[in-house]
């Protein structure tokens, strides 16, 4: 196995629980008192012993060749902290499935609005271009300003990392060392436009979730259109990536997530993903039917997760954490714009997750509306601020409406095993819903308890009263879920997956082992 170096960051280990607190660190003693006398003749200079450094990255000799016709632009080099790398810019447009290869001392760029193949419309036909870009284990590709990576219709990505070689999307600001723990907004960031259903149709008239209803992505010069009818739909996979410091302001109001999905259907894979410092939000869903296991979002700006138009989406071992006094919420459901009956309708489902809300200034930790259809069991919810409250549900329909097929409608908001631990549990909403009323549909489930103290460790780590919480069992929600253990994110025999493939930050340390996110991976 090739041996790699990563940046010393001083913490605990997720391994070491038991060993060490959050706080913790801890510096070796002489074990008694030291004595110097002074001699009684001066002593030879010693020859200064070289203080040892870590080898900086050398630039690859050159740019690879790939199967697009346009190829790589060899852009000179590039420097920061660990080194100097060759900057290989890729096409505007990838006409060709291709490959980047990870090589020593190569990072790519991408320059501007980057697409993976052409729009193939919202029906597959013989005219797709069916182009797979395809991203080894190891990767780094920077941006800034407007840059963005597409993935058309038609087209898809197979982004896989590994636990100790993830994919890093990032800013150029980054690889220069220039960024700070609060840095973000520094480029696009990763857009999946798929064929699966969508709501709220640009076009007048069109029926939502059939082919004539598709959605543009926010701020795209050019149309970057998603949406269809085909809910098995393929976007490819992507798979221990990190996306960092995303969201910059494409036009006017418009902002990117760290990853942008439009469409994407059940055909996709989303595991391992972590977002951090999103200007923006950490991940929007717009429309389609998927799951995604094993997320991370770390210091986003606006919403951590904000799902809407129509999408139907499961979700397992999640972490949602908030920068001090940055944020909005740590869940944005839907919303309230006059289409709330559109079909199909908003349905979420999340499992294990462990939200930590920090920012200080929201009005509340997690606001579902527009009609949708919302579960959550198996979780913890933190408010860290002392000041923000948990809960909030906009409209009677979000809350109580009963199950209805005909409307797609799969009855009220559903919390089981869930647990809050914020200073104001519930609170008046708009739409007649008071907190009361909240309060009233979170105790009608099983398990939940609003006046919890969490006793989490390292930031985020199940302790004791965490672990005392029965689990409901998820599978009888969706195939996809698998019986925990415990509540939470991440308990014991449930710890490893947050190691290897983070990066570190003043909000959550993930990993002595692994890198701040202010510097690169080095290996």
């Amino acid at each position: 196995m090739t041996n790699f170096h990563r940046s010393l960051v001083l913490g605990c280990s997720a391994l070491a629980l038991a060993s060490c607190g959050a706080d913790e660190i801890v510096s070796p003693g002489t074990g008694g008192d030291i004595i110097i006398n002074p001699p009684a003749t001066p002593a030879p200079t010693p020859t200064p012993t070289p203080t040892p450094t870590s080898s900086l990255v050398t630039p690859a000799a050159g740019c690879p060749t790939i199967s697009d016709p346009v190829g790589l632009t060899d852009s000179n080099t590039i420097s920061g902290p660990t080194g100097t790398y060759r900057v290989c810019t890729l096409p505007a447009v990838f006409a060709a499935s291709s490959t980047l290869p990870y090589i020593e001392g190569l990072v790519y760029r991408i320059n501007g609005r980057v697409d993976v193949g052409t729009d193939g419309g919202p029906t597959a036909s013989g005219a797709d271009t069916n182009v797979e870009l395809t991203i080894e284990p190891g990767v780094i590709l920077f941006s800034q300003g407007s840059g963005w990576l597409n993935v058309n219709r038609g087209n898809t990505i197979q982004a896989n990392g590994t636990a100790d070689r993830p994919i890093v999307f990032t800013s150029r600001d980054n690889v220069q060392g220039l960024n700070t723990g609060n840095s973000s907004g520094q480029w696009g960031g990763v857009v999946l436009s798929g064929r699966a259903p969508v709501t709220d149709c640009i076009a007048p008239g069109a029926t939502p979730g059939t082919a004539a209803c598709e959605r543009q992505v926010e701020g795209a010069a050019q149309p970057a259109l998603f949406g269809g009818a085909t809910p098995g739909d393929s976007s490819g996979s992507m798979s221990y990536v990190q996306i960092r410091y995303s969201g910059f302001v494409l036009s006017g109001d418009n902002e990117l997530q760290s990853l942008t999905t439009g469409g994407v259907g059940s055909g996709t894979s989303l595991r391992n993903i972590m977002s951090f410092n999103s200007s923006d939000d950490g991940v929007e869903f717009f429309g389609g039917r998927f799951n995604v296991r094993n997320l991370i979002v770390v210091g986003a700006e606006d919403d951590g997760l904000d799902t809407d138009t129509g999408v139907k989406v499961n979700m397992q071992n999640v972490i949602v954490a908030q920068r001090p006094g940055v944020g909005d919420t740590i869940i944005e459901a839907d919303s309230s714009n006059g289409l709330e009956e559109n079909t199909p309708r908003q349905n979420t489902k999340i499992s294990n997750a462990t939200f930590l809300a920090n920012s200080g200034v929201g009005d509340q930790a997690i606001r579902i509306r527009g009609f949708a259809d919302y579960t959550i069991v198996n979780s913890i919810l933190v408010d860290q601020s002392g000041s923000t409250p948990c809960l909030r549900i906009d409209n009677t329909e979000t809350l109580d409406r009963a199950a209805d097929a005909s409307i797609d409608e799969a009855g009220p908001v559903v919390f089981n095993s869930f647990v809050l631990d914020c200073a104001v549990d519930f609170r008046d909403s708009s739409g007649g819903v008071t907190a009361a009323a909240i309060e009233s549909r979170f105790s009608a489930g099983s398990n939940n308890n609003a006046a919890f103290t969490n006793t989490l460790t390292m930031t985020f780590v199940n302790g004791t009263n965490e672990n005392a919480v029965a689990v409901f069992d998820p599978t009888a929600l969706s195939s996809f879920f698998t019986l925990p253990t415990n509540i939470g994110a991440v308990y014991a025999g449930n710890d490893t997956w947050v190691q290897g493939w983070t990066c570190n930050s003043a909000a959550v340390t993930f990993d002595s082992a692994v890198t701040d996110c202010t510097t690169l991976p080095v290996y």
